[in-house]
């Protein structure tokens, strides 16, 4: 059986590249039929030439995230070990190439998928881009590294983050406390996926200057966005009104993404969703992309996974 070893620098640095965890080296004999050996700062691969050759190009592509400052967790591992055993490396290679700074504190983004890269490159070549898709397809985290990346690179002036409060029905004068206090629990996975992308006293202080906004959709109206980067997260919780007041805002020199998973729709059952009459009338409009994420394109842990399958395994036998 041929055999091949990798040198590496280190042993911290060989044993980052499968977050030291034998069950990425098993997941890695099971899926691509080579046997890896770690040992100090060295890597054993075994097994047929061509799958050694694809399991030596995952460690190098792994190294090289490594060494720019990025992260190699578990769940990173699985989806480059995916994207190699169905897509082949050079597919590895593009999603690699891909990266977005935010900041020079923080590590650079990348994309996991191939449908995620679709949707960065769309961001990027678009005024207003759609993502559509469930949970846990990086839509919002995505949308929100390209819209600091933007800011970084003075290409806007402000980002804007808004989202329908919609359990709260828009009408937020009966919640106790004030505009920020009613706000938060609503806006609150938007300040998550910013405190990933910049330092918590870089937000604060963007956020004392306007540079960023955060507020709910219905502070919209009556506005227009210029030199401006918007997201527009949970959009399917907007009425088909409320969609076309936000579309209406866009300004000069500002870019719009529009985010939302059309399975969760919390609106009332006699109000249709703005996110889906917009994903059917502005799908042949240009300047406009609308991207489709699926299931390939969630990223998440292991074990959620396979939480998912066996549940879906034990209602398939339940009585109707």
């Amino acid at each position: 059986m041929p055999t091949e070893t990798l040198h590496f620098d280190n042993a911290r640095l060989a044993q980052q590249l499968f977050n030291n965890d034998a069950r990425n080296l098993s997941a890695l004999e099971r899926q691509l039929g080579v046997k890896a050996t770690a040992r100090d700062a060295w890597i054993k691969l075994e097994g047929e030439i061509d799958a050694v050759t694809r399991a030596r190009h995952l460690f190098q592509l792994l190294e090289g995230t490594l060494k720019t400052g990025g992260h190699v967790r578990t769940q990173d591992f699985a989806m480059a070990l995916s994207v190699v055993r169905n897509e082949g490396v050079a597919a590895l290679e593009s999603l690699q190439a891909e990266r977005i700074e935010t900041s020079p504190k923080k590590a650079t983004v990348t994309p996991k998928t191939t449908g995620q890269r679709r949707y960065i490159e769309a961001i990027r070549q678009h005024d207003i881009t759609l993502g559509v898709g469930p949970a846990g397809t990086g839509k919002t985290y995505l949308a929100m590294a390209m819209a600091t990346a933007a800011l970084r690179a003075a290409k806007v002036n402000r980002l804007i983050l808004t989202r329908p409060a919609v359990e709260a029905g828009e009408a937020l004068g009966f919640l106790p406390g004030d505009l920020q206090e009613k706000l938060a629990p609503y806006l609150r996975p938007l300040y998550d996926a910013l405190h990933d992308m910049l330092p918590a006293e870089e937000i604060q202080r963007l956020m004392e200057r306007g540079t960023i906004e955060i507020a709910p959709l219905a502070y919209m109206r009556g506005r227009t966005l210029n030199h401006a980067f918007i997201i527009f997260d949970e959009a399917q919780n907007s009425t088909t009104e409320q969609m076309f007041m936000f579309l209406t805002r866009l300004g000069h020199n500002s870019k719009a993404v529009i985010t939302g998973d059309i399975t969760q729709i919390d609106l009332p059952r006699h109000k249709p969703s703005g996110l889906i009459e917009a994903r059917q009338a502005l799908a042949q409009v240009e300047g406009i992309a609308v991207i489709e994420l699926g299931k390939k394109d969630v990223i998440r842990h292991p074990l959620v996974a396979r939480i998912v399958h066996a549940y879906e395994q034990h209602r398939a036998v339940q009585p109707a």
